[in-house]
């Protein structure tokens, strides 16, 4: 009688690694010379990141005015770039919280990478409502503190001021799980570590032992984190979509928003996480860590989100020709035919047609068609926003204020500053911190081998293993 073999799970970890090969493999880019690759990249991150600051002073010194919007489009590339940062910092505490939660063991091998992106994407992010004031020394007034101006208080009625409460909630808690993951592995690159970096690694660590103790706790602040950021990664991005859904303007005031940015977030968060994952894991010779199976589960997250937003989409357009509103027509009617029919066109192309591609395995786990893919998801979703602003500030109610946006190299110098910031950052956190999470992926060591295997699976193995001796 032939044992019934259930469907095999695919290796989280390739290579029948050791604790102390894992340690090694994870730690030793932190610890070595970086390569040509990572210097090369370092070189051109800073260089973006110095043009950014001189546009930022340029800004600050000549004024808005360098910008080129006008009384029509008064959010141009700025607000933009801010949602579609915004949206980049949803895929970690994603990956981190809700996938924790459901204990999603395949998260392991991209959680820490991720965490980091959203708190550097979340920095770029915050700094453009604030270069978008013109003055900012004046940063201050959006803050409700007791102070000399009395009765002077910010407008808690405006979904701006929700942005702040909401982002820096947002921030504050990923950055504290982000933190709160790595404290295991400082530990054990203190353990490594001599001199300064000893020195340095201790104090990161808060005195880390591996004691039964600190585990619990560890466990205990890890479950409470993500308990507390799960509804985070859904508010955040829908406080963002109020920015628009709570105005009278056509084309912005519909209840689709909120779902429609939250699963848009997500799948550009999770494009970002792919673009990054594919070249570390080949720059870092972490391919073992970092498998075929990551990819392919983050690809599936990209195929159904994906599918949501192209369902929001249309949605869009027959909730505005069904309303037999006039002026909710003629937004969507100047989004798909009007001067700016490029940026939608863009937009769907990158954004539900390309994402179908995953529906076929093989696509699923080409490391090429990923990181291509991944490009394209970003950039749809850049143009996404920019749909979403520029195509429907630009006709307003009076004919005669019709404009057509077009940036000045100022606004383009900030976002390309904003990559140099991000990759800046990003570069800098892969030779100071493990990139993959030491800890945790020693945790699911023990799955190795057959251990993958369902029950029924590693008794039919475990059979065939003894008739192949019994032969032999």
């Amino acid at each position: 009688m032939s044992a019934v073999v259930s469907p095999i799970r695919e290796p989280l970890i390739e290579g029948g690694k050791s604790y102390r090969q894992i340690t090694e493999d994870i730690c030793s880019p932190t610890e070595s010379a970086p390569n040509v690759a990572w210097i090369v990249a370092f070189i051109i991150s800073v260089a973006a990141l110095a043009f950014y600051v001189f546009c930022v002073v340029w800004t600050v010194w000549v004024g808005i005015g360098s910008w080129n919007l006008n009384r029509t489009i008064g959010w141009g590339w700025d607000i933009t770039n801010f949602v579609w940062w915004i949206g980049i910092g949803h895929a970690g505490t994603l990956i981190s919280a809700i996938l924790l939660l459901f204990r999603q063991k395949w998260r392991t091998g991209v959680n820490r990478a991720a965490e980091a992106m959203t708190i550097f994407a979340v920095m770029c992010a915050g700094q453009f409502p604030l270069i978008h004031m013109g003055r900012l020394w004046l940063g201050f007034f959006i803050f409700p503190y007791p102070n000399t101006r009395g009765p002077l208080w910010v407008n808690f009625n405006s979904p701006l001021l929700w942005d702040v409460f909401a982002i820096s909630t947002y921030f504050t808690v990923s950055l504290l799980f982000w933190y709160t993951g790595l404290v295991p592995d400082f530990a054990t690159l203190r353990d490594r570590a001599k001199g300064i970096r000893k020195n340095i690694y201790n104090f990161l660590s808060f005195g880390w032992t591996g004691a039964a103790k600190h585990w619990q706790r560890f466990e205990s602040l890890s479950l409470v984190l993500a308990g507390l950021a799960t509804p985070l990664v859904l508010s955040v991005h829908t406080i963002v979509s109020f920015d628009f859904a709570t105005s009278v303007i056509p084309g912005w005031h519909t209840t689709i928003f909120p779902p429609y940015f939250v699963a848009g977030a997500i799948f550009s968060g999770f494009a970002m996480v792919q673009t990054l994952m594919v070249i570390t894991r080949k720059v870092l010779k972490l391919e073992q860590y970092i498998t075929l199976g990551h990819i392919e589960s983050m690809n599936k997250v990209i195929l159904v989100t994906g599918t949501i937003v192209g369902v929001a989409y249309l949605t869009e357009l027959f909730i505005a020709w069904y309303s037999g509103y006039i002026y909710e027509q003629y937004a969507f009617y100047n989004r798909v035919m009007g001067p700016y029919y490029w940026s939608y066109i863009g937009m769907m192309s990158c954004n539900v047609l390309s994402p179908q591609i995953f529906w076929w395995k093989k696509m699923r786990r080409s490391i090429f068609v990923t990181f291509v893919m991944s490009i394209f998801v970003n950039i749809g979703m850049w143009f996404e926003r920019f749909v979403i602003i520029a195509t429907t500030l630009a006709r307003d109610y009076l004919p005669s204020s019709w404009s057509y946006y077009t940036p000045t190299w100022v606004e383009i110098g900030l976002f390309v500053g904003t990559l140099g910031l991000f990759f800046t950052l990003y570069l800098i956190f892969t030779r100071t911190a493990p990139v993959v999470a030491v800890a945790e992926v020693k945790a699911i060591l023990k799955s190795a081998g057959d251990q993958y295997l369902e029950p029924n699976a590693r008794h039919a193995a475990k059979v065939v293993k003894e008739e192949v001796e019994t032969q032999a």
